[in-house]
């Protein structure tokens, strides 16, 4: 396995996270349908995304293979509405989690929940949250083999 290394992301690393953002949202327009196929959409959503980590405690996460972006995951803490039990309503979320299509299969996803979980144990939490298209079978089973289950089922309806 290469030498992998996981950061914080830095400010400076925009462009590769975005680069990266951007080879995800062509492989879910394949899956989906309903992805943007721009560049702009990648470099928007980063600014949606470093916005919205900013307000929950959060970062991205950056794997890299002698300083060469392979990897992004974003991590947050998050709380859920009052009606969850206080042992798990606060607790870590994955908000994305891209591994560059090159490098899939070599272990970086693990490596980037992983991380996941230790920040997460780290804020005192005892439950990590994770999403992914249902569509998106190998991210699916990457999850479930890494002991994440089924939780929550959105369901949409094309009008």
């Amino acid at each position: 396995m290469p030498s992998i290394t996981l950061r914080t992301a830095l400010p400076q690393d925009r462009d590769a996270v975005v680069e990266l953002i951007h080879q995800l949202n062509l492989f879910e327009a394949e899956l989906v349908g309903d992805r943007r196929r721009d560049y702009d959409a990648a470099s928007t959503y980063y600014d949606e995304l470093m916005m919205r980590l900013a307000r929950r405690n959060g970062r991205i996460v950056l794997a890299e293979d002698d300083g060469i972006a392979v990897g992004a995951m974003g991590f947050s803490l998050d709380q859920d509405a009052a009606y969850v039990t206080d042992k798990v309503r606060s607790h870590g979320t994955v908000t994305d989690l891209i591994v560059h299509a090159e490098w899939r299969g070599r272990g970086i996803g693990q490596m980037l929940l992983n991380e996941a979980e230790r920040l997460t144990r780290e804020a005192g939490l005892k439950r990590l949250m994770i999403g992914a298209l249902v569509a998106n079978e190998r991210a699916v089973h990457t999850y479930t083999q890494f002991g994440f289950e089924p939780y929550v089922s959105f369901l949409k309806k094309e009008l």
